[in-house]
């Protein structure tokens, strides 16, 4: 594995007691034994074609030492410590939401920080509202 400059304020992370290097120096695994339940069946049946073709798209990314965001649809995508330091640009339906992984964010899935919904934000009751608040009183 290539050797990957950390970040000052990454160098107190901590995942199950492991550092980042240590994580990143791991067999694989080792590592999906570290991981909470959901991940660990995920990764041992497998990863997907999609999820394959996405890390391949990381490694080669960092390999070459490219800082450009990578686009992907992949959201069930489990965040792996190869993809630290990476910036993903995950679909949500509409638009591309710009995601950069942080070491807090292994054993998450992509899906996770790219909302699919807003938060739904209503107008006042009263004057010019819904059908169903019309009848509060007038401030």
């Amino acid at each position: 594995m290539a050797i990957v400059e950390i970040p000052p304020e990454w160098q107190k992370f901590r995942y199950r007691g492991r550092t980042l290097e240590e994580l990143l120096n791991m067999p694989f695994d080792e590592l999906i034994n570290l991981l909470p339940a959901r991940a660990r069946r995920s990764l041992m049946r497998g990863i997907k074609p999609r999820q394959r073709i996405l890390l391949e798209k990381i490694r080669k990314y960092k390999k070459l030492g490219i800082k450009k965001p990578i686009k992907t649809h992949v959201r069930d995508m489990i965040i792996l410590p190869e993809m630290v330091g990476v910036t993903i640009t995950v679909y949500n339906g509409k638009e591309f939401i710009p995601v950069q992984i942080t070491p807090w964010m292994i054993g998450h899935y992509l899906g996770e920080f790219s909302p699919t919904t807003k938060i739904v934000k209503h107008g006042e009751p009263g004057l010019r509202a819904t059908r169903s608040s019309m009848y509060v009183p007038l401030k």
